[in-house]
């Protein structure tokens, strides 16, 4: 992929009406994805996430933000974002 150039070789490739062209590129990559179905921690975040490894990688950090199911904690949350919500509102 472009990315995975990018960030391997630091240059990118660029064809376009005949020309060829390699970019040298200076950049930070910051990321995000979602699993490709449900989290499951038993596996490696490669096949969680349905990236290759030789591209995860290429990143100096990867940070997972696992949400737990909890009913009784989300209803807490969204009490608490639509309270603030109407709070503002009334303001």
């Amino acid at each position: 992929t472009a990315i995975h150039e990018a960030m391997e070789q630091q240059t990118i490739s660029v064809a376009k009406a005949g020309l060829v062209c390699k970019l040298n590129t200076r950049c930070s990559v910051v990321a995000a994805c979602n699993p490709k179905g449900k989290f499951d921690p038993e596996e490696d975040i490669a096949v969680n996430v349905a990236l290759a490894a030789p591209l995860l990688s290429r990143f100096d950090l990867l940070l997972l933000l696992i949400d737990n199911e909890s009913e009784a904690r989300d209803r807490r949350v969204c009490s608490h974002v639509l309270d603030a919500d109407s709070a503002k509102a009334r303001a």
